[in-house]
């Protein structure tokens, strides 16, 4: 019993020290790809599990890369069976059934006037032979003005009351949002991007902000990390920092070796290059009090390993600067 407990304390320090290993690193993944900010990654062999998706991004939704719309159905004209004009359709039956009454009639005797009918039953029959020409008529103009609406009309836009079209209704649903009817979502911006090449001079510096980067992170150097990353990584950098001061830590980063790494996938979107590298590195990442620098999480003499994707991103051919960090 003595013993077992004795290995259950021991896994329990274990695990409390990965825990606390684990809380020293900066974790999450955040920043922007372009269009491709909320797609995955392809795999690499440094990183051949799926990717985790970018959690916190100033890019929005809608310009990630869509694939087309689907083509609208056809219309019920085209799918509706062909009626053979006019005279094939209710009409015609109308009329047909119409004349052959008058035939039986004239036939037995009592039609059309005629073979001893009286004038009152020739009246009659008239007046339902002009019923039923009515009818026709009528039809026939309706089913004219229905067939002359032209391609794309919105019959939905007409009024149910009298038939007259109504005021188009904004996206919004009215002002301020309040028209009763639901928002609109916009239309996803598709972006362009083309495949480009990366040189192993694109590599070397990569490998070199992975370090400076993280070494910046470490010395707390605002001034660095604005010239090796872009404006929104800089703000999420920022934020991390100002929470560890605020808490009286600083998170020490140094010693770190890149390990093994691979180009995941590099494109251009307009005057913007964009290149995702999978990165496995070690580093001696802890954090410490501020005031007397002891050790509050971490190791600092044994290196702990990590795989992450680096997006890095340049425009009009200027310097690479870091976009995204995302965990694998």
């Amino acid at each position: 019993m003595k013993r077992a407990t004795s290995m259950l304390g021991i896994g329990l320090v274990l695990a409390l020290t990965l825990a606390e290993t684990a809380e020293a690193r900066r974790g999450g993944s955040f920043g922007s790809r372009g269009a491709r900010t909320y797609t995955a990654p392809r795999p690499t062999a440094t990183a051949p599990q799926a990717t985790a998706p970018i959690q916190r991004s100033m890019t929005p939704t809608n310009k990630a890369a869509a694939a087309p719309q689907a083509p609208a159905a056809a219309g019920a004209a085209g799918q509706a069976p062909r009626r053979g004009g006019f005279l094939g359709g209710m009409g015609g039956g109308i009329l047909g059934g119409l004349v052959a009454g008058g035939l039986i009639g004239a036939m037995l005797g009592h039609g059309w006037g005629g073979l001893g009918a009286g004038m009152m039953n020739t009246l009659m029959q008239l007046a339902i032979l002009g019923l039923g020409v009515g009818l026709i008529v009528m039809l026939f103009r309706r089913r004219r003005t229905a067939t002359a609406a032209p391609a794309g009309f919105a019959r939905d836009n007409v009024s149910p009351i009298n038939g007259a079209r109504g005021f188009e209704q904004p996206a919004s649903g009215g002002f301020g949002g309040f028209g009763g009817g639901a928002a609109v979502p916009p239309a996803p911006e598709v972006v362009e991007t083309y495949e480009i090449g990366v040189t192993q001079a694109d590599r070397d510096r990569f490998e070199e902000l992975l370090s400076e980067v993280q070494a910046a992170f470490g010395r707390e150097d605002y001034a660095a990390l604005r010239e090796r990353t872009t404006p929104e990584i800089m703000s999420y950098l920022s934020e991390e920092l100002s929470q560890n001061a605020t808490q009286g830590r600083r998170n020490e980063v140094s010693d770190v070796r890149l390990l093994q790494a691979d180009v995941s996938e590099a494109w251009r979107e307009g005057d913007t290059d964009y290149a995702t590298a999978a990165l496995r590195y070690s580093s001696l990442d802890v954090m410490r009090d501020r005031a007397s620098g002891a050790v509050l999480e971490g190791d600092a003499t044994t290196p702990t390993e990590t795989t992450e994707h680096w997006t890095f991103t340049r425009q009009n051919a200027g310097p690479w600067k870091l976009a995204a960090i995302q965990e694998s």
